[in-house]
């Protein structure tokens, strides 16, 4: 079923909305990136505006900050330890904003959008 940006489907009450229209094209939302790790994939989508969005689909390497000195590193990314949003996206591999991933530097956390900003930026743990 094609995802709508429209608007909520309930009222905060708990009202449901009554759809005076069907979905129009410029109203649709598109599939979820989910950004796997492996070989450095990215693409390029047209956004409304004529903008374009950088999708990572695939990446191996993290921008992690350390906090101790100050200074970004790149890292390579091992594998995927946790996620708060779901935790069906730890046994696949999936990177998302707030995901534990484990790299050779140690723990990090993601606070990019990978699937939308076309990088993986991550802070140290531990």
């Amino acid at each position: 079923m094609a995802k709508s940006q429209r608007r909520a489907y309930a009222k905060e009450t708990g009202k449901k909305y009554r759809p005076y229209r069907k979905k129009r094209l410029n109203e649709l939302g598109s599939d979820p990136t989910f950004t796997k790790i492996g070989e450095k994939r990215l693409g390029v989508v047209r956004v409304k505006g004529g903008s374009s969005k950088r999708k990572l689909f695939s990446s191996n390497v993290a921008n992690v900050f350390n906090q101790k000195t100050k200074k970004y590193e790149k890292a390579v990314i091992k594998t995927v330890l946790d996620n708060p949003a779901d935790r069906n996206l730890v046994r696949r591999n999936i990177m998302t904003k707030g995901a534990i991933i484990d790299t050779d530097k140690g723990k990090a956390r993601i606070t990019s959008r990978p699937g939308q900003d076309g990088a993986v930026n991550a802070v140290l743990v531990s």
